[in-house]
């Protein structure tokens, strides 16, 4: 598992070697999300609504780095980090 980013108390990890489809999750407290690198839908879970944009927001300027970050997981290459929202 690599911790690519925080912002506003939400963590966002990719697993190594992770299943298909290709997703990140992301957590706040005690709730996780599962979003789909390609189309950001959820996969699994839920955020609160606030939390849900903000890490929508992020994916969307951030998704050919989730996607690079992903393919370099399934090799298990290091990951990298990601900026957090502006």
């Amino acid at each position: 598992m690599s911790e690519l980013c925080r912002f506003h108390g939400i963590i966002i990890r990719i697993f190594n070697r992770e299943h298909n489809p290709p997703h990140f999750h992301a957590v706040h407290g005690k709730e996780e999300v599962l979003i789909e690198i390609n189309t950001l839908s959820v996969f699994s879970g839920g955020l609160p609504p606030r939390q849900h944009r903000e890490v929508l927001e992020w994916a969307t300027i951030r998704q050919s780095e989730l996607r690079a970050a992903w393919e370099r997981g399934q090799q298990r290459q290091p990951m990298g980090k990601i900026d957090p929202l502006p």
